[in-house]
């Protein structure tokens, strides 16, 4: 059994221990899928990733993203947490300031801005589309979100890598007050093959223009503190039903307040394309002991 490097990571903060939590094997070598699934399940974490060699000979570098209970193609933080954790090690050096992850959901870019305790990964979205509109777009979707006032958008499926209810509410005060039916919210998930619902509302404050909360019931998650893949979504529909509105070029998301976090994360769009991104710490960097037999 060899010393593997182990990082337990701060994705998305804001403040320090604001972010998502992500575990990090940074060498996976000769690990199979069962060891990691076992290891993952240890750690119970929400998501825990595994660094490997790459197979495919554009890419920086290979990731496998497990929750405690399975394999997942694609996640927005894991992926960003990784990309640092693959840069504090020396795994890969960037190409014109870009790494390539490849993962389930095939070679992702991901773009480096700066370096040190202010460098920002932000990773670039799979297409998304927007399978379907309206609040009465499901038969449960008018049920979960009849406590809470809606904004502007109406309510949205929008597919991409996950697939995700979005739904605009009225204010940042009403949102963060919210107390949303959970079992609604699952019940809703099953039915749709969906993550769950993220909630999103417009905000006037100085340091971010969105306000997000996630309720990943459909992975047995009650509120996630920072989605990067739920935030692709929101910005992808944005600019699919606003694309000359303030937003369409970028903006900031504060999220995870309600639940005692601080998480920051940075939308931008270029050409089309999506990216979501932020700051990453390191919490804790130390030696894995682990007999993954």
């Amino acid at each position: 059994m060899k010393p593997i490097r182990y990082m337990h990571l701060d994705v998305f903060a804001a403040s320090p221990g604001g972010g998502n939590h992500l575990g990090v094997v940074t060498d996976a070598t000769g690990w199979s899928e069962a060891q990691m699934q076992r290891y993952a399940r240890w750690t119970d974490l929400v998501e825990t990733t595994f660094l490997l060699p790459p197979s495919d000979p554009k890419a920086s570098y290979k990731v496998r993203i497990f929750t405690p209970q399975k394999e997942i193609a694609f996640a927005g933080h894991p992926s960003v947490g990784s990309a640092h954790a693959v840069l504090e090690c020396g795994l890969a050096i960037p190409k014109d300031d870009v790494l390539w992850q490849e993962c389930g959901a095939g070679v992702l870019p991901i773009r480096v801005e700066g370096s040190g305790p202010q460098r920002r990964l932000l990773l670039q979205s799979p297409e998304a589309r927007v399978v379907k509109t309206g609040l009465h777009a499901h038969p449960l979707l008018a049920s979960t979100l009849d406590s809470i006032g809606l904004g502007k958008l109406p309510p949205a499926l929008v597919d991409g890598g996950r697939r995700w209810w979005l739904a605009e509410c009225e204010d940042e005060a009403s949102l963060r007050a919210w107390k949303p039916d959970h079992s609604a919210i699952g019940a809703l998930a099953v039915a749709s093959g969906s993550m769950g619902l993220c909630a999103f509302a417009r905000s006037n404050h100085p340091d971010y223009q969105l306000v997000v909360r996630a309720f990943p019931s459909g992975v047995g998650i009650v509120e996630d503190p920072a989605s990067g893949a739920a935030n692709g979504l929101i910005a992808a529909y944005v600019l699919h039903a606003e694309p000359d509105g303030a937003l369409a070029r970028g903006y900031s998301v504060s999220q995870g307040r309600e639940m005692g976090h601080d998480a920051l994360l940075i939308a931008r769009m270029v050409d089309g394309s999506i990216w979501i991104g932020g700051h990453t710490n390191t919490v804790i960097d130390g030696t894995l002991h682990w007999n993954s037999a």
